[in-house]
């Protein structure tokens, strides 16, 4: 488990920058009707949750390639 969170520790920073990434877009900028993402405050979190993740996950690995390169 604890090689598991080393390993992988930007990806799962990612998560939580995400969700209050969310929660900011939606604080400013989120319209409250017929949006089906940014209307509901729980579903943009999610969603900023996954893209973090993802975004973050594309970085690590690009670091990682870059290690085994040297």
């Amino acid at each position: 488990m604890k090689s598991f969170l080393i390993k992988n520790w930007l990806t799962l920073a990612g998560i939580p920058l995400g969700a209050l990434g969310g929660y900011i877009y939606h604080y400013f900028w989120g319209c409250t009707n017929g949006c089906p993402i940014k209307s509901n405050l729980n579903t943009m979190m999610l969603y900023g949750s996954l893209m973090g993740g993802l975004l973050l996950n594309i970085i690590q690995g690009e670091i990682q390639k870059r290690q085994k390169k040297s």
